[in-house]
């Protein structure tokens, strides 16, 4: 390759990467942004991402799954097992991500075979991912701002790659592929996000929104023009969305998940 084109090939990876960017801080939606982030990182040879974060981690637990954010191309058999059965608390790599910041290759994992500290279970979990040919990539734990929040993401290699395929291509673009999901995370933060609970509807939205300016449920009832019966209607119905038990705490989780203030399209 002579100069000349190599500085071309530079220029062109360099404007790919503005426009993911781009893109990706000017997305609307969990759903547009995990299909351009998939199609990008599939772009580097990891065609399988998982993506979680909790905002209830105590030093026992990651906290309700329900509560968590989960983003996953994954097919439906591996995540019924992966995370519907509960192994990810028992992988090896999701042990390193709570213990570390920053992005790790898949190879610590035959470290951790060959000194023996390994259980049981993060065994098991290791033969489930070989049956599913997930067995090398790499994994990125992001900073936390608070010792209750994690948030970390799994980008599994295409089948038939080695985890030395893997280390290559990070060798070129590892820099670069941790800024893209960086900015994918912290994008994703910022964006409304229901999980398995349902969504708020618009009138249920606007209530909670009045309940979190402080007005009472007969201020309510005046500001949206209905009964004081049809307001506790609403955020009864609200709460039971968000799987909570008080209105407090709606509003709080509501908050958390971006479900308050949104702009209606």
């Amino acid at each position: 390759m002579t100069a000349a084109s190599a500085h071309r090939t530079r220029d062109e990876r360099s404007h790919t990467r503005r426009d993911y960017l781009e893109q990706l801080t000017n997305a609307q939606s969990i759903e547009e942004l995990w299909q351009l982030h998939c199609d990008r990182m599939g772009a580097y040879g990891f065609d399988r991402l998982i993506y979680g974060f909790t905002r209830y981690r105590t030093a026992t637990s990651l906290g309700d799954p329900e509560d968590f954010v989960i983003l996953t191309n994954h097919a439906k058999d591996y995540t019924d097992g992966f995370l519907g059965k509960g192994l990810y608390f028992h992988a090896p790599m999701v042990r390193w991500a709570l213990e570390h910041e920053g992005a790790c290759s898949w190879s610590i994992v035959r470290d951790m075979m060959a000194s023996g500290t390994l259980t049981e279970s993060e065994k098991s979990v290791l033969e489930f991912n070989r049956r599913h040919e997930v067995t090398a990539g790499y994994s990125i734990s992001f900073k936390s701002i608070s010792p209750r929040t994690k948030g970390a993401i799994a980008l599994t290699a295409n089948p038939g790659m080695s985890q030395e395929d893997c280390d290559r291509i990070w060798a070129d673009h590892g820099r670069d592929i941790v800024v893209m999901n960086n900015v994918a995370h912290l994008k994703i933060l910022t964006l409304p996000y229901a999980g398995p609970s349902r969504g708020l509807t618009r009138r249920q939205r606007e209530a909670l929104q009045w309940v979190g300016d402080g007005k009472t449920t007969a201020d309510i009832a005046l500001l949206m023009g209905l009964t004081p019966a049809t307001v506790e209607k609403h955020l009864r119905l609200a709460r039971e969305a968000l799987n909570v038990e008080t209105t407090a705490q709606a509003v709080l989780k509501a908050a958390f998940q971006n479900q308050m203030f949104v702009l209606e399209a």
